[in-house]
Parts: C-alpha cells; sequence; structure tokens
C-alpha cells in the first residue's frame, strides 16, 4: 500500500483545511486509515482514523468537535476535515493504514504499517 497525502496548506486561526490520502494496494480485511501529526520538536501524536468495514472513526480529544474523518471506498481515499484551526494545530499531517487492524489499535502509531509523506498545516495567530 502506498499513501499520497495532500491538502495542507497556510490558514488563520478559525479557518479550516481538508486534508486528503489516497491509497494505491489493496485496501480489505480490516483495513484502517489514521492521521497523526508531528509538531517541531515534540512527538508525532494520533488525530483520527477509519475503519473501512462499517466506517467507525475515532479521534482523539484534542480533534473531537473540530476534525472529521472521512473516507470514499471507492476512490480509497480518506479526508480530515479540519475546523476552527488554531496556531496549536500546527504541525506536520501523517497519513497511515495498515490492512489488519483491531479496534484498539486505531491510536497507537506503531500499529500502523503504511505511511504516507506527509504535509504541512500551518496556522497562522
Amino acid at each position: 500500500v502506498q499513501l499520497q497525502a495532500s491538502g495542507g496548506g497556510l490558514v488563520q486561526a478559525g479557518g479550516s483545511l481538508r486534508l486528503s490520502c489516497a491509497a494505491s494496494g489493496r485496501t480489505d480485511g480490516s483495513y484502517a486509515m489514521g492521521w497523526f501529526r508531528q509538531a517541531p520538536g515534540k512527538e508525532r501524536d494520533f488525530v483520527a482514523a477509519i475503519r473501512w468495514r462499517g466506517g467507525s472513526t475515532h479521534y482523539a480529544d484534542s480533534a473531537k468537535g473540530r476534525f472529521t474523518i472521512s473516507r470514499d471506498s471507492a476512490k480509497k481515499t480518506a479526508y480530515l476535515q479540519m475546523n476552527n484551526l488554531g496556531p496549536e494545530d500546527t504541525a506536520v499531517y501523517y497519513c497511515a493504514a495498515d490492512n489488519a487492524m483491531i479496534l484498539s489499535s486505531v491510536g497507537i502509531r506503531s500499529a500502523y504499517k503504511y505511511w504516507g509523506q506527509g504535509t504541512l498545516v500551518t496556522v497562522s495567530s
């Protein structure tokens, strides 16, 4: 599976961005796609995830109420709609995927086998 992330950019505080992550390869089985982010000097943290079968979604507390993850199965693409962005959301956002994801692991970085290249989101105050 190869992942291509896009959609990052510069936005003012309070604004919105939509990130996309297109996958090539198999998306069957217990396939799930997640978004993580890494701010300068910090760890790469979980943001949101979606399981392909059933479409269940999962969010970090920092994303709840502001971010929405969705998928287009036909396009093998996941989206992260980010609203009401603040400077604290500035980071490189990475999409990740795995074909054997279990529910309890959707927020764990090491549970994802495949990673995209990252897209930079900068929120100005």
